[in-house]
C-alpha cells in the first residue's frame, strides 16, 4: 500500500487545502477521514490509515454503527483516533435526524418505522429509544436510553419519563430493535411494554406504542392491539 504522507503531497492534493479551495463536497471519503483523524503513525501515513478504515468496513454505510472496539482492531488506529471518528459520525447522524425528523407527524406505526428505521441499520446490539410527542402527535425529540439486552430490570422508567417532563411531552412512544431481524416480541418485551404503559397512566403521560424494528419489518403493540 502506498505510504505517501500528506506533507509530501502537492498543495492541490492535500485534503485541507482542497476543502478550502473546492469545498467539502469535493473530497473523497478517504480525504474526509484523513481530516478527522488528523495524523498517521510511525508506520502508516494518515492517508493509509484512512484507506484501511474504508477497506475494513467495505462501504461507507457500515461506518454508521461502528464501535470503538471495532475501529481499534485496525492496525494503527488507537483509542484517540477511534473516539475522534466515532464522535464525528455521531454528530453527522444527529444533524441529519434533527434537520429531517423533528416536528414531523408520527400518528401511526408505519410512519414511525419509515422515519426511524435507519437508526437501526446494521445495528448488532439492541438499542432502546424513547420518542417524545406533542399534543398533535408531532415529534419533539427522541433519545437512545439504553443499549444491550432489553428487559424489565435494565430499562429504567425514571429515564424515560424524566425527559418527557423536560421536553413537556404530551405522549411517548418507545422503540427498540431485534438484531436477529425477527420483530416478534419476546416475553421480556411484553414485560417492559406493560410496565411502561402502566407507569404512563400514573404519570399522566401515556406511552401510546412500543415498536420493535426487525429486518425490513416491525411489530407495533398498538397495531396488534396488544396493550394491556
Amino acid at each position: 500500500m502506498n505510504n505517501i504522507r500528506i506533507k509530501d503531497l502537492s498543495p492541490e492534493e492535500k485534503p485541507r487545502e482542497r476543502l478550502l479551495k473546492y469545498g467539502v463536497s469535493s473530497l473523497s471519503n478517504e480525504e474526509l477521514i484523513s481530516i478527522i483523524i488528523k495524523t498517521g503513525t510511525k508506520n502508516y501515513s494518515v492517508k493509509v490509515l484512512s484507506s484501511l478504515i474504508l477497506k475494513e468496513f467495505e462501504s461507507i454505510e457500515k461506518l454508521r454503527t461502528v464501535s470503538v472496539n471495532k475501529l481499534m482492531n485496525i492496525k494503527g488506529i488507537g483509542l484517540v483516533k477511534s473516539l475522534e471518528l466515532i464522535s464525528a459520525l455521531e454528530l453527522g447522524k444527529r444533524v441529519y435526524y434533527n434537520s429531517n425528523k423533528i416536528n414531523v407527524l408520527l400518528n401511526n406505526s408505519s410512519l414511525i418505522y419509515e422515519h426511524f428505521k435507519d437508526l437501526f441499520y446494521n445495528e448488532d446490539q439492541e438499542a432502546f429509544y424513547a420518542i417524545y410527542l406533542d399534543s398533535k402527535s408531532k415529534l419533539i425529540s427522541y433519545r437512545m436510553l439504553f443499549k444491550g439486552t432489553i428487559n424489565k430490570s435494565t430499562i429504567h422508567p425514571r429515564e424515560v419519563f424524566k425527559y418527557a417532563f423536560i421536553e413537556s411531552a404530551y405522549s411517548i412512544i418507545i422503540m427498540h430493535n431485534h438484531p436477529s431481524g425477527d420483530a416478534t416480541p419476546s416475553i421480556e418485551d411484553d414485560e417492559v411494554t406493560n410496565s411502561m404503559f402502566q407507569i404512563g397512566k400514573v404519570m399522566l403521560i401515556p406511552v401510546v406504542d412500543h415498536i420493535i424494528f426487525g429486518n425490513k419489518c416491525y411489530y407495533s403493540y398498538y397495531g396488534k392491539n396488544n396493550i394491556k
